[in-house]
């Protein structure tokens, strides 16, 4: 079964609805099934429930077919996503442009060469689109 991961804040920012509505696409096109990920930070008070993130996303979309909602606990976002994703062994993990941003600075400091998309492909073996907003 093909799988999509889409990480998405929350409350659900304008920029977690566009890739949250990549993701769907992504997901239609593939005849796949849908993680919608939240990662609840440790170092931040506020803890987000399934229930909660469920219930946000199809306020916003409707009820999507074949989805399920995660939300984990992480010290780092981009870490908690590799994690999640590399653990389900997703097909496709769909991220938006400003959190492309943040892991290329992440990988920065890791690699010399901070191409956010090979990188990830070659921890994971998954393709990585990232939603144009």
């Amino acid at each position: 079964m093909t799988l999509v991961v889409v990480p998405v804040r929350y409350p659900l920012s304008s920029h977690s609805k566009e890739t949250l509505r990549r993701a769907i696409e992504v997901a239609e096109e593939h005849d796949a099934d849908l993680t919608v990920l939240h990662v609840n930070l440790y170092q931040n008070d506020h803890r987000v429930t399934r229930a909660e993130l469920k219930a946000a996303v199809e306020r916003e979309f409707g009820r999507i077919p074949r989805a399920r909602y995660v939300v984990r606990p992480g010290f780092l976002v981009e870490e908690t996503i590799l994690d999640e994703v590399a653990g389900e062994g997703a097909d496709f993990v769909v991220i938006g442009q400003k959190q492309a941003s943040r892991w290329r600075r992440m990988i920065r400091q890791l690699v010399d060469d901070p191409d956010i998309e090979q990188y990830l492909r070659s921890k994971l073996d998954c393709q990585v689109i990232t939603a144009t907003l």
